[in-house]
């Protein structure tokens, strides 16, 4: 970490302590993203993951637990060129606007962070981070959900109508709703996603229709095999979700390449594999990322 960059964190934890309404301060006189970038190919850093307790990353099952180290790798990534847009929950996002590492960027706040990996309570994904009215009044361009169906699990059925509130409560403000949907099975006390075209289109189907109008709302979906046919189950503006990491990395680039030439995928949104690749090189992961999306102003 740079001394710059641990001047800035500790410049965040000062004004934590002394002067909280920086944070509103700070928000409302950044500058936005430009809304003609949504005409191009997006990259966007995610790091939601903490705050529902997945802190593992490329192998290492505390990489994320480390605020201090994990700013630093945010702050790095969002500089480096061609880098749209941060994901994230408000503790992340308020400390990151603190350091300037947010301006101009497209801000995404995340909503539903309350399925803890491993609880039994796990598939009620409850709203316990970001509101609609929290993402307007912070000055952000929209919200995301995490949204894993499961017919098996009573806490699906308030997931899905967590959903449809929040769709409902960003379109009335005009801000973006992005729908993470996965069709998500219980097995021997764990979840897994079901990361099938088959599973993905069933579950695109009914994300799409939450919500008294679809005007916003934005899916990001994995990466499956036949991801052509699964793709045509939606009109909705997508972008490719990366995972925790680890594997065939070229592999991992490759089938990115591939379904970024879907017309209606526009972008990447990835978190951990960027923030801890393999070699512990973030701009070069990110350089490598955002090459992919073929743009001229990277």
């Amino acid at each position: 970490m740079s001394t710059e960059t641990s001047n800035a964190i500790a410049s965040v934890v000062r004004t934590r302590l002394t002067d909280p309404a920086a944070i509103r301060r700070t928000a409302d006189a950044r500058p936005r993203f430009a809304r003609e970038g949504f005409a191009r190919p997006l990259f966007i850093l995610a790091a939601d993951h903490p705050a529902r307790g997945a802190v593992a990353a490329g192998g290492n099952p505390t990489a994320m637990g480390d605020r201090h180290e994990l700013l630093a790798r945010c702050a790095e990534a969002l500089a480096r060129p061609g880098v749209d847009g941060f994901l994230g929950t408000p503790d992340i996002v308020e400390d990151l606007m603190l350091m300037g590492a947010l301006d101009g960027k497209l801000v995404l706040g995340s909503m539903n962070r309350g399925g803890i990996p491993g609880a039994t309570f796990e598939l009620d994904d409850r709203f316990t981070g970001y509101d609609a009215r929290g993402i307007a009044e912070g000055g952000l361009d929209g919200g995301k959900v995490l949204l894993r169906v499961d017919p098996a699990e009573q806490g699906t059925a308030e997931t899905l109508l967590g959903t449809a509130n929040a769709v409902n409560d960003l379109a009335e403000r005009e801000l973006l709703a992005l729908i993470e949907p996965f069709k998500s099975v219980r097995e021997n006390g764990k979840v897994r996603n079901v990361l099938t075209a088959d599973a993905q289109i069933w579950v695109n189907n009914i994300a799409a229709g939450l919500g008294r109008t679809s005007a916003y709302t934005w899916l990001k979906v994995p990466v499956v095999d036949e991801m052509e046919r699964m793709m045509a189950s939606t009109t909705m503006p997508t972008l490719l979700l990366g995972g925790e990491g680890g594997g065939d990395v070229d592999a991992m680039y490759a089938s990115w390449q591939k379904a970024l030439e879907i017309e209606h995928v526009r972008g990447l949104i990835i978190g951990r594999t960027m923030l801890f690749p393999h070699d512990g090189d973030v701009a070069k992961a990110v350089d490598t990322a955002v090459s992919l999306l073929g743009r001229d102003d990277a």
